[in-house]
């Protein structure tokens, strides 16, 4: 399948030319892409692999940026096969320790959650974090790993911005776990979390094993006590989550498997879309005293050179204004020939929680966003784009609970 970068394209600019470094990575990529055995495949990543970590460990990324977006657009097998690596690079690292090599990932603990309040993001209790840290390890990784835990619950916002970034944090965070020792990590610096009704939080951390050897519960298949990935997840879900409870007062949230940092962030973009628009319209509700049944939504469809998300104004009582709004961000190959297609899905969703009057506004238009404070702009009744104001005599947005 082809994968989606998370880090956005669209504030970067296409060069008509590219760099020696870019075109020899789309050259490598498109190698691997038509490769025609798993001895070819072997040598086009050990290639796009070198290059790849010595542009991130030199924080010169724009070079795989400009490759991304040059295969984007001419050749999505290709693009594929260079983002997959990319990731591979910025969240797995090889390092020699006391000796011996060892292979270090940064794995992810995703909570996807919703709430008419706040979503907690911080630094965890430290007895939480420990407790958290053992049911990771005796749950989720292979035997004789070590591990490293950071205890604080990650916002969107406070993740890496970039690869380099994250592999320095890989590296780190891998370090620390080979010499038991906590990661020097500087919180202070971190921005502060976006108010949402729905969202996705994140606990990092990194597991490293001598090279080879299985990382995961679910890769160490030789053991006694071998779990398959939804053993794992059980079994987290079951310990885990009483110690996330007491932190996440005055939300609903749902634990995803700990798992491989890219594959995680998807996953948590996925599941958290729904959820949106349940607390969209239940925070409305609310707010307004009246049935979801009401409410309008306005649907359409946002994007530059290609359609990247729907975005869903809901009103109430005005055919001008939008009270709430929720973007539907389109992931990886997703498209409107799937069955069923993302805007069918929304609609279902929407039907489910009670709106029935839904209005879908044609074509595709590029994204606006607010000039003063960059918030995203919504369909109203009308077809316009519009920020998203509550009425003046609702009630006022209790806050976070923390």
């Amino acid at each position: 399948m082809m994968k989606e970068a998370r880090m956005s394209r669209s504030g970067r600019e296409r060069k008509a030319q590219l760099s020696p470094d870019s075109e020899r990575l789309v050259a490598s990529a498109l190698g691997l892409a038509n490769s025609g055995s798993r001895l070819e495949d072997s040598y086009w990543q050990q290639l796009l692999a070198k290059r790849i970590e010595h542009l991130l460990d030199t924080n010169h990324p724009q070079a795989i940026y400009d490759a991304l977006d040059r295969t984007h657009l001419t050749d999505l097998e290709a693009y594929g096969a260079l983002i997959e690596m990319v990731e591979h690079c910025a969240e797995a690292v090889v390092v020699e320790y006391e000796g011996q090599w060892w292979q270090c990932l940064l794995v992810s603990a995703p909570l996807v959650a919703w709430t008419r309040f706040g979503i907690a993001s911080g630094r965890l209790p430290a007895s939480n974090a420990s407790a958290l840290s053992a049911h990771w390890q005796a749950h989720c990784l292979a035997h004789q790993v070590r591990f490293c835990m950071v205890p604080w619950l990650y916002s969107i916002d406070q993740l890496p911005r970039d690869f380099p970034e994250l592999r320095k944090l890989t590296r780190k965070l891998g370090v620390a776990a080979l010499k038991a020792q906590d990661p020097r990590l500087d919180f202070s610096a971190f921005p502060e979390t976006a108010e949402m009704l729905a969202d996705s939080r994140f606990i990092l951390a990194a597991v490293a094993a001598p090279l080879g050897q299985a990382l995961l519960r679910w890769q160490d298949i030789e053991a006694s006590d071998h779990a398959t990935r939804v053993q794992c997840l059980e079994q987290w879900v079951a310990q885990g989550r009483p110690n996330l409870e007491p932190v996440m007062v005055g939300c609903g949230f749902e634990c995803l498997l700990p798992d491989a940092f890219h594959i995680n962030l998807r996953e948590s973009d996925r599941r958290v879309r729904p959820y949106a628009l349940r607390a969209a319209v239940h925070y409305l509700s609310h707010a307004l005293s009246i049935e979801a049944k009401q409410l309008r939504a306005n649907i359409a469809a946002f994007g530059q050179d290609r359609l990247d998300e729907y975005r869903i104004g809901l009103s109430f009582n005005s055919e001008e204004e939008v009270s709430q709004g929720v973007v539907w961000p389109m992931l990886g190959a997703e498209s409107e020939a799937d069955d069923p297609s993302p805007l069918e899905q929304i609609k279902q969703h929407l039907h489910e929680l009670g709106v029935t009057n839904i209005r879908v506004h044609p074509g595709c238009s590029e994204p606006e966003f607010c000039d003063d404070c960059g918030s995203p702009l919504y369909p109203n009744g009308e077809g316009e784009v519009v920020h998203a104001e509550m009425p003046e005599d609702s009630e006022p947005n209790p806050g976070h609970f923390h």
